[in-house]
């Protein structure tokens, strides 16, 4: 019986399949397999051992249901693995594990679920890119009003909003490869990572194993690969949830009802409320920062794995069952949903073109101060001028220029073409150059992974 969401409501079956059981056991037993043939490629064991032993290291010969059966038994995971295999293997299960301790096993085999899982971020984050570069390109000036505090403040533009968020996304790949590094490596060191189990050829076994494979070899660690790797893992997982909730917020706020930009796109069939039916809720981009909320706390336990006492315990074990894949599938689902928000993104341009004029040109205060100030005033004497203009416009619900018009002070400076120039769509500065140089700095880096083979 499911119990966890993630079992049932979120993710891919591609990213939860990584992370179910048989999955994790079939991990286990290739740690243990490589582990084998290194031995064997350093004589320390029979080649025929090593070739029976990689033969049945697969869940095909090695049951999950008995290692849960020796594991119930015996209350030790990686003995009742170590056991389960042994059993299958006859006479060359006396090699199984020779020199090893658990974490030996534990550790390398999550860096391979990390590798898959990390592979599938990776793909999703570039279409992701993809999603947004289209974006970016098509509203590079589609203008709208920016906001500061929750304020109207001058305009800027759509694209501006979306290569804004291209930028980050794209820093996200960069910090997952330079990531890459650092989190996917193993360790085959023995009980206390000294490889004294493994005599003087201890490097030699390591490096062999984790060439293997397709791992990092841990310059050192004592009976685990430490902490620090796993904590900056996670933060590099709720840095990325941060800023798809940043994209989600914008959209939850630029689909209020009386604001109404855009919107998250609406089934023909979909229901909005049991009891509401006109209600169009922006279901998806509420789930997003909803999660968002469960993988950022999911960093502070693994922090606290990292401070472990001596050369180990056991503390960090529990829970790096629980948020190891509770993260990855959870973020999975996030970005899926983030990519369908955004690839069926509806524009209300009726409603941008009103927020861009509802406050009756209060939000050319500041091009009207710099044209004053153009104009031969100081730029303290200009700012106090406009702002108490601007204070007028507001408490008697007139427009901005109306009021300029009749100050003497402002329309001996100011000409009839100046007061047509101060338009909203006038003044968004170098925002489509922006956005352009964006989209070259993304498709440069397209072109690099495209020449690497990425």
């Amino acid at each position: 019986m499911a119990v966890h969401p993630i079992d049932y409501r979120y993710g891919s079956e591609e990213m939860r399949r990584i992370w179910d059981e048989e999955n994790k056991l079939q991990k286990l037993l290739d740690v243990e397999a490589a582990l084998a043939r290194a031995h064997a490629k350093l004589g320390n064991i029979p080649e025929e051992s090593a070739r029976v032993i990689s033969e049945r290291a697969n869940t095909r010969w090695v049951k999950l249901e008995r290692v849960k059966e020796i594991e119930a038994e015996i209350h030790h995971d990686i003995m009742a693995v170590v056991k389960a295999l042994s059993e299958v293997c006859g006479e060359h299960g006396k090699y199984v594990h020779l020199g090893a301790t658990s974490n030996d096993i534990i550790d390398t085999a999550n860096a391979l679920l990390i590798k898959e899982s990390l592979a599938i971020v990776e793909r999703d984050l570039r279409e992701l890119r993809s999603v947004l570069k289209k974006l970016a390109k098509e509203h590079k000036y589609t203008v709208c009003i920016g906001r500061t505090h929750g304020q109207h403040a001058i305009p800027t533009t759509y694209g501006m909003k979306f290569a804004i968020w291209l930028d980050e996304v794209q820093r996200h790949i960069d910090r997952l490869n330079q990531l890459k590094e650092r989190i996917l490596v193993g360790q085959m060191s023995g009980a206390v990572g000294t490889m004294a189990s493994f005599g003087e050829k201890g490097l030699e076994i390591q490096k062999l194993v984790m060439e293997d494979l397709g791992l990092k070899p841990a310059r050192i660690s004592n009976q685990i690969i430490q902490r620090d790797v796993y904590a900056e893992l996670m933060a590099f997982l709720a840095i990325v949830a941060s800023t798809l909730d940043k994209m989600a917020l914008e959209i939850r706020n630029l689909q209020r009802t009386e604001i109404l930009e855009v919107s998250e796109p609406f089934g023909k069939k979909q229901v909005g409320s049991s009891t509401m039916p006109h209600k169009r809720n922006p279901i998806r981009s509420e789930k997003v920062s909803g999660l968002a909320r469960v993988l950022y706390s999911n960093v502070i336990p693994a922090l606290l794995n990292n401070p472990l006492w001596h050369e180990r315990d056991l503390t960090n074990s529990s829970v790096e069952r629980v948020v190891l894949p509770e993260s990855f599938v959870l973020l999975d689902e996030m970005l899926r949903n983030m990519i369908k928000v955004l690839s069926g993104l509806e524009f209300f341009p009726e409603n941008i073109k009103r927020n861009l004029y509802m406050t009756r040109n209060l939000i050319m205060a500041e091009p009207l101060m710099l044209k004053l100030t153009e104009r031969g005033m100081g730029r303290q004497e200009a700012h106090e001028l406009v702002r108490k203009l601007a204070m007028k416009a507001f408490s008697e619900g007139r427009d901005l220029l109306e009021i300029v018009r009749e100050d003497k002070t402002a329309r001996e400076l100011l000409s009839e073409e100046d007061f047509k120039a101060l338009k909203p769509e006038n003044y968004i500065g170098l925002a489509p150059r922006i956005v352009d140089n964006v989209i070259a700095f993304i498709e440069e880096k397209e072109r690099e992974e495209v020449s690497k083979g990425q």
